[in-house]
């Protein structure tokens, strides 16, 4: 990877992390019952506004690097290689991790929690049919929503290229609207939320990085605060755009200047797990699953001394996390070693332009 690209690869590494901690929260601490000691509930609460706090940063930053980095194939790539290495790749590990995830999550509910009632139709993890299981993922109802995401995104930012101005402001004003009047599916609400941020990538993303690069910020501090400002509100009136919009600037600006002023090594950690965010993503699921279901038993049951509950209360999501991106490398490297990587991309004889890899 080139050193310039470093600093990018290293955002998509701190993006992947927040979406991990993300899924150990809302897995893990809603569900606590039976903690013996005020502060560990008071501390499961914090981690509750904590994820709810860091959702304007999370999945936009992540998106408009996702469509700033596939750019090129928005302008310049033909439609046939651009659907064997942007749509098909990706569908590929959609079809075959969904599938890995449903059956995987299934048996884990049925042996750590028989007794748990499932929302059966709120998620294709935890389809009771195959017919459930295909509506889940065409309604994007599934954990793998950000891989459902970017097929669509990228589909729809190469067909309405030729209107982009126009098309921006339809896809904000639906950004906005899906806070208001959401669809029956909880990962369809989120695609149309963030298509804004992946096409303003796409499209204007290296106009923004020019901008970026040469803009001072603390020369515009006052705007820049009242645009923050008004961003908070706006937030808390349920419409994130602008924060959202202001988080992707700032972060890529804080990353762009940490690494002109540090060497940045390429197998620094948020590099590594930047490069490998699929693994990360597709296998991180099932462990925190597994985790959850265990664990909000023990707690439940009030069996662990005070000192061990309120640290584990604590630590959490950080244990989860180191724990889900060592296992997402490791079967990266083993799917890699042994099975051509067939498990993040499509095997040579199922592409559809052997030619192009």
């Amino acid at each position: 990877m080139k050193q310039k690209a470093l600093w990018i690869n290293q955002i998509k590494g701190l993006c992947i992390c927040l979406v991990v901690i993300y899924h150990s929260v809302i897995t893990f601490y809603p569900h606590l019952i039976g903690l013996q000691h005020p502060l560990s509930g008071l501390l499961a609460k914090c981690w509750v506004y904590f994820n709810l706090y860091l959702a304007p940063f999370r999945m936009p930053v992540f998106f408009f690097i996702s469509g700033y980095l596939i750019r090129r194939y928005i302008d310049e790539v033909d439609w046939r290689t651009s659907l064997d290495k942007r749509i098909w790749s990706i569908v590929w590990v959609l079809a075959l991790w969904g599938v890995l995830q449903w059956q995987a999550l299934t048996h884990l509910n049925a042996w750590l929690a028989p007794e748990r009632e499932l929302a059966t139709s709120s998620n294709a993890a935890y389809a009771d049919s195959f017919s459930g299981f295909v509506l889940g993922m065409i309604t994007a109802s599934t954990s793998l929503w950000y891989l459902y995401a970017l097929v669509v995104y990228f589909t729809l930012s190469k067909l309405l290229s030729r209107w982009k101005l126009p098309v921006l402001g339809l896809l904000a004003l639906a950004s906005i609207a899906i806070n208001f009047l959401p669809l029956p599916w909880w990962g369809m609400n989120s695609v149309v939320r963030n298509m804004i941020y992946y096409s303003l990538g796409a499209w204007y993303g290296a106009e923004l990085m020019a901008w970026m690069k040469s803009v001072n910020l603390r020369r515009i501090w006052l705007a820049t605060g009242a645009f923050a400002a008004v961003s908070v509100v706006l937030w808390f009136a349920n419409v994130p755009l602008l924060l959202s919009l202001l988080s992707i600037v700032v972060i890529m600006k804080l990353f762009y200047s940490l690494e002109q002023r540090y060497a940045v090594h390429p197998n620094n950690l948020l590099n590594v797990i930047g490069s490998n965010t699929i693994a990360i993503y597709t296998t991180h699921r099932i462990l925190i699953e597994a985790f959850s279901l265990f664990l909000i038993g023990e707690m439940n049951a009030a069996s662990w001394p005070v000192w061990a509950e309120l640290t584990l209360v604590l630590v959490y999501p950080f244990a989860s996390l180191f724990i889900c991106t060592l296992a997402g490398l490791g079967v990266r490297k083993i799917s890699t070693a042994l099975f051509g990587d067939v498990f993040f991309s499509p095997p040579s004889t199922l592409t559809l332009s052997p030619s192009t890899r």
